[in-house]
């Protein structure tokens, strides 16, 4: 497998990175500009040093990773030789679209176009950007080190060759492949959205505290975080607005609550902002 691009600095391309890189694989972290994603792979490299220091991570790996990871601004000499492209910008077609098709533009013909979407209909995505038949949706969860399945959606058309490459860029990162029909929302999204709007709803009515509602889940249920906190850490105001799709298309089930409403007109949005259902402290924690 040829080296592989991650478009975008942020959560989710710098988890990717880090990730493919302790994979061994070729990667290089693309950025609006050097200095963007040369911040990036800092960040990255920090997170290495403190994996080594509390011994989850060996010298000679940590050596290894370190020589895999490059930085570069995103232009026709980045995609030079590169194999694939994963694009994970902020869920916002207008951001996602036309980096997209500058890809498409200056990468070569067999350059394997992914986005790294967690809702956003591939199809409308793959019209938009002129990538009809060559544009797959590959939704990674985050932290990717410790997540091992990524989602793959496949509009319907899409060559098999272009599957089976991606299956193999998921199993080179050693994750399970999912593959669902192409639809807003995917099928995580929905499934993570209906439990967390529901939260909300009850937290809203007063029927139990935020930290009680995550723990019937956590401690009833076994999931990992409860829907409350994921909702946090994901974003209230992506939450809103993958709600705001589906309920628009006539899936009223997805309608919003009042309170996730006022959360994002307050820019109280969650973990980024330091305050959402939750109140978090600079290093991530809830307070």
């Amino acid at each position: 497998m040829g080296p592989l691009a991650i478009l975008g600095p942020g959560i989710l391309g710098l988890s990717t990175a880090q990730w493919a890189a302790e994979c061994g694989l070729e990667t290089w972290l693309l950025g609006r500009s050097h200095e963007h994603a040369e911040a990036g792979v800092h960040e990255i490299h920090r997170r290495w040093d403190r994996s080594l220091a509390k011994g989850r991570l060996s010298r000679k790996a940590w050596a290894r990773a370190v020589d895999r990871l490059r930085a570069a601004p995103f232009s026709p000499s980045a995609l030079n030789g590169v194999s694939i492209l994963l694009e994970a910008l902020p869920e916002d077609p207008d951001l996602k679209i036309p980096v997209l098709a500058s890809a498409a533009r200056w990468g070569p013909p067999e350059l394997l176009l992914l986005s790294g979407t967690s809702a956003l209909p591939v199809s409308d995505l793959a019209v938009r950007s002129g990538l009809v038949g060559r544009l797959l949706g590959f939704h990674l969860f985050v932290p990717v080190p410790r997540m091992a399945v990524v989602e793959m959606a496949v509009p319907a058309g899409t060559p098999q060759l272009w599957v089976d490459r991606a299956r193999a860029l998921a199993l080179a990162l050693h994750k399970r492949v999912v593959q669902v029909r192409d639809q807003p929302g995917f099928a995580a999204a929905r499934m993570a959205l209906a439990q967390g709007l529901e939260a909300i709803r009850l937290l809203e009515a007063g029927v139990a505290s935020a930290d009680d509602l995550d723990a019937l889940m956590t401690l009833g249920y076994g999931h990992p975080i409860g829907p409350l906190e994921l909702s946090d850490r994901v974003g209230l105001d992506l939450r809103l607005r993958i709600a705001e799709r589906l309920a628009a298309s006539g899936e009223d089930r997805f309608q919003p609550p009042p309170l996730l409403r006022k959360k994002v007109d307050e820019q109280t949005t969650g973990l980024k902002t330091g305050k959402g259902l939750y109140t978090w402290d600079p290093h991530g924690r809830r307070e």
